[in-house]
C-alpha cells in the first residue's frame, strides 16, 4: 500500500514538470520556426532588392495597372510563379479557400471596376481541401471557416477533383452574373482554370488548364474561341 501512495505521489509531482517540459520545447521549436522563417523572407528580399530595377518600381510606385484580377485558392501550393514570372503590377490577385468570388466579392469588384482589368480568371486546384471538406461534414470547424464553406454550393456524391472544376464553374456563372454590364461592354472575359500540381487531369505536373471561357465548357468550343487560336502552351479541359 505504501508503495502505491508513494508511486502516486511521485505521478503527481512528476505530471506537471513533464508537461512544463513539453510546452517548453514546443515554445522553442515555435521560436525556431519563426526565426528560420523571418531569416528567410528577408534574405530573399534582400536578393530582390539588390536586382531589381528601381526605375521599374518608380513606374508603378504611384498607381497600379494590372491586366488582370486573379480569384485564387489560399493553398500554399498555389502560387503565382508557377504560372506568370513576372507578376509585379500585373496580377491584382485575391486568395481564399475554395477560390471564391462571393466571399472576396469588394476585391474583385475592386480589380474590375477600379483598376479596370480586361480578365477575371478564376484558379482552382487538383485536390483543393475547402472543396473536400464542403463534400463532408464541417460543422464542427471553427464559424468563420463554416461560414466560408457555405458558400461552397456543390452536389455531395462527386469525386474532389469533380468537385474542384464544378466549384470552378460555380464561381464562373457567378461572376457572369455580377459583371454582366462589363461582359456586354466586351470591356470583360471571365476565365476558370485549373492549377495541376498532382496531374489529376492528364496533362502533367503544375499545369494550368483552362476549363471555362465566358461559361463555354466544351474544350472543342473554347480551343476554337478567337482568344485562344494560334495560342501556344494552352491545356484546355480535362483528360479523360
Amino acid at each position: 500500500m505504501k508503495k502505491i501512495i508513494s508511486l502516486f505521489v511521485i505521478l503527481l509531482t512528476w505530471t506537471p514538470c513533464y508537461l512544463l517540459a513539453l510546452e517548453k520545447n514546443k515554445e522553442q521549436t515555435t521560436h525556431q520556426e519563426v526565426r528560420n522563417f523571418l531569416n528567410h523572407i528577408f534574405d530573399d528580399n534582400a536578393i530582390h532588392v539588390s536586382i531589381l530595377s528601381h526605375r521599374d518600381m518608380i513606374s508603378y510606385s504611384e498607381q497600379q495597372s494590372p491586366r488582370a484580377t486573379i480569384v485564387a485558392c489560399s493553398d500554399s501550393r498555389v502560387q503565382a510563379n508557377a504560372f506568370h514570372r513576372s507578376p509585379i503590377n500585373d496580377l491584382f490577385f485575391i486568395r481564399n479557400i475554395g477560390n471564391q468570388v462571393q466571399t472576396t466579392l469588394g476585391s474583385v469588384e475592386y480589380g474590375i471596376y477600379h483598376l479596370k482589368t480586361p480578365v477575371l480568371l478564376i484558379i482552382g486546384h487538383s485536390q483543393c481541401g475547402a472543396v473536400k471538406a464542403s463534400l463532408g461534414d464541417y460543422s464542427k470547424e471553427l464559424p468563420a471557416i463554416v461560414n466560408e464553406l457555405d458558400h461552397i454550393h456543390l452536389p455531395k456524391d462527386i469525386d474532389v477533383d469533380s468537385g474542384v472544376i464544378e466549384n470552378v464553374n460555380y464561381q464562373v456563372n457567378y461572376a457572369l452574373e455580377q459583371f454582366k454590364d462589363k461582359i456586354d461592354k466586351k470591356e470583360l472575359v471571365v476565365i476558370g482554370a485549373v492549377y495541376d500540381f498532382r496531374d489529376d487531369f492528364g496533362h502533367g505536373h503544375g499545369r494550368l488548364i483552362l476549363i471555362n471561357l465566358n461559361g463555354e465548357q466544351d474544350p472543342i468550343k473554347i480551343k476554337n474561341n478567337p482568344y485562344i487560336i494560334d495560342l501556344d502552351h494552352i491545356a484546355i479541359g480535362r483528360k479523360k
